[in-house]
């Protein structure tokens, strides 16, 4: 590897790595903002919030915001937005950690999906990856079949959508600019907080008070209490896509993915010294396990782009 490709390499591992500990960080204060406002409002008020930085990021030169096919770029749209839903309705009530273990299930995801759908061969290690990182999100989440509460698949459904947001992207957005594909999101987020406050207002439910309500809370007013923290995810989201835009933009993909599952690190480790959130020994391991099943899977992709 050339001295500038290296340069270029390590400049976008330091900005992924950057980026997911601002995650790993602001994801902790989901919990504060499910306190007294809805999901719904939470990312409407967010993308409002968050659409005039983008166009501080198109400005700066890093893409256009208009896409140059609206068709698949708004199913893009509606399946990331799905996945954002699940999860972040997911840290209402769950742990970080057990939160992420669900989200990134979605490496798992994709490649059952090439193989069984896109007919793509997958090879010995490719499995053992996946069996790998099944073994470890089993770890984390730690289902009981004594009591089990189908509120923690949430996070294992987002993984889910973000695996065919994936696929999607891999294989109908190349010639996109992420600025576009990044609006896409952040608008079809902001659709979906306001007709979820729509819904509700013409079909009120009985939102249990707290976290527990987060699904199901309709617009709230004043939200003086949640606005610190919407304010947080907007400007560290922000932020942080900026510097994933860049890494991808820097370092090959299949090695900048890999430094993604930095943020199971990060998150939890903040969740514990901030927050007191403590870790098991076997959910411990379990991160590591989905870790290094993250970083195989990114390898054998790498060797495959390399090959002849």
């Amino acid at each position: 590897m050339q001295s500038g490709q290296q340069t270029s390499s390590v400049a976008a591992s330091l900005l992924m790595v950057a980026a997911m500990a601002i995650i790993g960080v602001i994801d902790n204060y989901v919990v504060r903002t499910a306190e007294s406002i809805g999901l719904w409002q939470f990312h409407l008020s967010r993308s409002l919030l968050m659409l005039p930085l983008i166009v501080v990021l198109s400005a700066l030169g890093l893409g256009r915001i208009t896409p140059n096919r609206y068709g698949v770029v708004i199913v893009r749209s509606m399946l990331i937005t799905l996945a954002m839903l699940f999860y972040f309705s997911a840290l209402a009530f769950l742990p970080i950690a057990q939160a992420l273990a669900g989200l990134f299930t979605s490496p798992i995801f994709v490649l059952l999906i090439t193989a069984l759908f896109l007919k793509q061969h997958i090879g010995p290690w490719r499995i053992v990856a996946v069996l790998l990182g099944f073994a470890g999100i089993l770890s984390v989440l730690q289902p009981d079949p004594y009591a089990f509460d189908a509120r923690t698949l949430l996070p294992v459904a987002g993984g889910f959508f973000y695996a065919l947001c994936a696929v999607v992207t891999r294989t109908h957005c190349a010639d996109e600019s992420t600025v576009a594909l990044l609006t896409g999101m952040v608008v079809t987020l902001a659709l979906a907080g306001a007709l979820g406050l729509i819904w509700l207002a013409f079909f009120p439910v009985s939102a249990p008070a707290g976290p527990d309500g987060f699904a199901l809370r309709g617009w709230v007013w004043p939200m003086h209490e949640a606005a610190p923290w919407v304010v947080l995810q907007a400007v560290g989201s922000t932020a942080a896509v900026f510097m994933v835009i860049k890494a991808y933009q820097l370092g090959e993909p299949s090695y900048v993915a890999v430094f993604e599952y930095s943020v199971m690190i990060f998150g939890p480790l903040f969740a514990w010294v901030a927050l007191g959130q403590s870790l098991g020994l076997m959910q411990i391991v379990g991160i590591g396990m989905i870790a290094t099943a993250g970083a195989l899977l990114g390898w054998r992709e790498r060797r495959a782009s390399a090959a002849p």
